[in-house]
């Protein structure tokens, strides 16, 4: 008789990541997964007491993919916010499901959006940005923050729509010139 493979909640784990980034969370039911991975729910069950546990820990992986994409594609542009928006623009792009897993679904009130581009274990993403504004008073940092912030996410949400068609070097532009506008927005006021 032939010995059964054991099914690991690593492979749950994996089998589900692998079907949220093709269709979305929407798509992983334990049906769909065990079909995904080659058994039965019972494993799944086995492991997860249910779909929530699992799909708590598939946000949880989808923020550590986000951040080590985040961490592969950095650029050298000089002006704050436009590495962090090119990125946050090109995940959106690139890993639509996951992007909207993670910024357009409501998670709880202990993950905000500014907790997830922040970076877990306080990375500092957004940090950094503000420090590199010269001249900044302190007072104003947050308003800039949440003006660029809603800008790029704007620009995020319509490249998961499929209604965004700019080349870099224009998203480096409008991203420049919102940075410019809103820093002399709090200078002036």
């Amino acid at each position: 008789m032939a010995r059964k493979e054991v099914i690991t909640k690593k492979m749950i784990l994996e089998g589900a990541f692998s079907m949220v980034r093709k269709s979305g969370l929407e798509a992983v039911t334990a049906r769909k997964l065990a079909q995904e991975i080659g058994c039965s729910t019972q494993p799944i069950f086995r492991v997860y007491k249910n779909m929530d546990e699992l799909y708590k820990e598939l946000y949880h992986e989808a923020r550590i993919f986000y951040e080590e994409f985040y961490e592969k594609n950095t650029y050298t542009d000089t002006t704050p916010f436009v590495e962090l928006g090119l990125s946050y623009i090109r995940f959106a792009q690139k890993e639509t499901n996951l992007f909207k897993l993670l910024f357009l679904t409501k998670h709880g009130e202990d993950q905000t959006m500014y907790d997830l581009i922040n970076g877990s274990n306080h990375q500092g993403y957004v940090i950094r940005e503000i420090r590199r504004i010269t001249n900044l008073n302190p007072d104003y940092a947050g308003s800039i923050f949440m003006k660029i912030f809603t800008f790029i996410h704007g620009m995020a949400c319509m490249a998961v729509s499929g209604e965004f068609d700019l080349e870099q070097a224009e998203v480096v532009k409008m991203i420049r010139d919102a940075y410019l506008a809103f820093t002399n927005e709090s200078k002036e006021g």
